[in-house]
C-alpha cells in the first residue's frame, strides 16, 4: 500500500488517505480474532451507515476517480477508533490480498484526560464525532458491503465509553464494537503477520497504542513449517503462547510525566514505570530464559516505531513505502531516542515525521519501547506500518472465502509462459 497519511507530523486535524494499491500477505483462517463481527449498522450494511444529512460535504482529500460502486467486487471496511486516532480503511479483494480503495486517519485524542477523570471529555467526543462523520460518509459513498468497526482502550476504560458508542450509533448508524484487549492483540498480530521472518523461532509482536500497549509472544516452533503459517495453511493465532495488555500508552504516559518537557531523568522514570508493568508478565512466562540462544524476531506495529524509522531515514515527508518492513537495530533506536531527548518540544514539532500532533507523545512511546528492549534484549526489530485495520479486513475476507494467497498469479504466469513458448 502507498502511504495512507502525509506523515506522523501532519497538521492538526489533517485527513489522511491511501491511494488504491495492493496489500500482499497471508494469514491463517479462523481463530478467535474473527469470532465476533460487529454489524456495520443497525440494518447490517454500510450503504445505510449514514443518512444524507449526516455525511456532510464531500471530503476534499478523498481520492479522485470513479466510485467503488462502479466495480463488481465487494468493498470491505475496517474502522479503528483508538485512544489517539480514528482510522478507516476500505478495500476490495485482489489477487494477492486486498487493494485499498480509500482510507482516512485523523488524530482525535479521544482518551485525553481519561486517566485522570475516568471519563471521555466533551471536547474529545466532539472531535471524534467530526472524524466519524467523515468515515460515515465514505462508507456510504463507496457502498461498503461488509465492515467491522471497533473501539479500543479509551472506550474500554471510560465510564461513559458505552454511552458514547451508543451516541455514535444514534447519530450515524455505525455499530462500533468495544474490543476486549485480547481481541485487539490478536487482530494486531493478524494484520502484520506477513512481515514475520519465516526463519524465526520466537516472535515478539508489540503494539504501543495511545491508552494501552499490547505484548504478544509467538512460538513458531509449534509448526512443522513456519512458512505454512505465513501462507495461510495454519492459523497464526495458534502460534500465540502469551499476551498482555499493559494499561499504558503514549497518551497516558505523556500525561503522567509531561511529554513536552522530557529530561533524561524523566525518560528513565517513564521507562522504569513500564518495566514495573512488564515484570509480572515476564515472571509468569520467563521469556528471557526461554528465548535465549534462539532465533528471535521483534515486530513493532505502532506510531512509535514508524516515527523512529522516519526520523532515522531523515525523511522530509513520511513515506510508508520506505518505512513498512524496514529493519532497525538496537543501536539505531537508541541513537534516535538520544537525538529526540536532546531536542526541545518546539524542535520536535519541526521534525517532519513528528510534528505538533506527536511532539508531546513521541518520547513516551520511546520510553515504552526502551522498557521492552531492556527486558528482552534484541539485536534488531522490524517495523510494521500495518496492524489492526488490516487484520480486520483479512479476517472478514477469509470468513467470506474471498481471501487469496497468490496462487492465481503464479498460475497466470505459468500459462503466459507456456503460451509464449515455441
Amino acid at each position: 500500500m502507498k502511504p495512507d497519511h502525509p506523515g506522523p507530523g501532519a497538521p492538526a486535524g489533517a485527513d489522511r488517505l491511501s491511494k488504491s494499491d495492493e496489500f500482499i500477505g497471508h494469514v491463517g483462517h479462523g481463530g478467535s480474532a474473527g469470532a465476533a463481527q460487529a454489524p456495520v449498522s443497525r440494518h447490517g450494511t454500510a450503504q445505510q451507515a449514514a443518512t444524507p444529512a449526516s455525511t456532510g460535504r464531500r471530503d476534499s482529500h478523498s481520492r479522485a476517480g470513479p466510485s467503488s460502486a462502479d466495480y463488481a467486487d465487494p468493498i470491505y471496511g475496517a474502522l479503528d477508533l483508538g485512544t489517539n486516532n480514528c482510522r478507516l480503511l476500505l478495500a476490495r479483494p485482489s489477487r494477492r490480498g486486498f487493494r485499498v480503495v480509500d482510507a482516512f486517519s485523523r488524530i482525535i485524542r479521544l482518551g485525553e484526560g481519561v486517566s485522570g477523570s475516568g471519563r471521555l471529555s466533551d471536547q474529545a467526543m466532539s472531535r471524534t464525532m467530526e472524524a466519524l462523520k467523515v468515515c460515515a460518509g465514505k462508507l456510504q459513498r463507496h457502498r461498503v458491503g461488509r465492515a467491522r468497526m471497533v473501539a479500543t482502550q479509551a472506550c474500554r476504560v471510560a465510564e461513559n465509553g458505552q454511552s458514547f458508542v451508543a451516541s455514535v450509533r444514534d447519530n450515524f448508524g455505525l455499530e462500533i464494537e468495544v474490543l476486549t484487549s485480547e481481541m485487539e492483540a490478536r487482530l494486531a498480530v493478524a494484520g502484520c503477520a506477513t512481515l514475520i521472518d519465516p526463519e524465526a523461532e520466537f516472535v515478539l509482536v508489540f503494539d504501543i497504542g495511545g491508552g494501552s500497549s499490547e505484548i504478544i509472544w509467538l512460538d513458531m516452533t509449534k509448526f512443522d513449517s513456519r512458512r505454512d503459517v505465513l501462507t495461510g495453511r495454519y492459523d497464526i493465532d495458534d502460534a500465540i503462547v502469551a499476551w498482555e495488555s499493559l494499561p499504558v500508552g503514549v497518551v497516558t504516559l505523556a500525561e503522567r510525566f509531561d511529554g513536552r518537557s522530557v529530561t533524561p531523568e524523566s525518560f528513565a522514570a517513564m521507562s522504569g514505570s513500564v518495566t514495573q508493568l512488564l515484570a509480572p508478565f515476564e515472571a509468569m512466562h520467563g521469556f528471557r530464559e526461554r528465548v535465549a540462544g534462539r532465533k528471535v524476531h521483534f515486530l513493532g506495529t505502532s506510531g512509535t516505531v514508524t516515527t523512529i524509522a522516519g526520523v532515522l531515514l531523515d525523511l522530509e515527508r513520511y513515506d510508508r513505502k520506505r518505512v513498512d518492513g524496514i529493519w532497525l537495530n538496537t543501536m539505531q533506536i537508541n541513537d534516535v531516542t538520544s537525538r529526540l531527548l536532546n531536542l526541545s518540544y518546539e524542535d520536535r514539532i519541526l521534525e517532519p515525521c513528528i510534528g505538533r500532533e506527536r511532539a508531546d507523545l513521541v518520547l513516551a512511546g520511546c520510553a515504552i519501547l526502551d522498557a521492552i528492549l531492556k527486558l528482552w534484549p534484541a539485536e534488531r526489530l522490524r517495523v510494521a506500518d500495518r496492524g489492526l485495520r488490516e487484520g480486520i479486513l483479512m479476517r472478514l475476507m477469509m470468513e467470506d472465502g474471498v481471501w487469496r494467497t497468490g496462487r492465481r498469479r503464479r498460475g497466470r504466469s505459468r500459462r503466459s509462459h507456456n503460451e509464449s513458448a515455441p
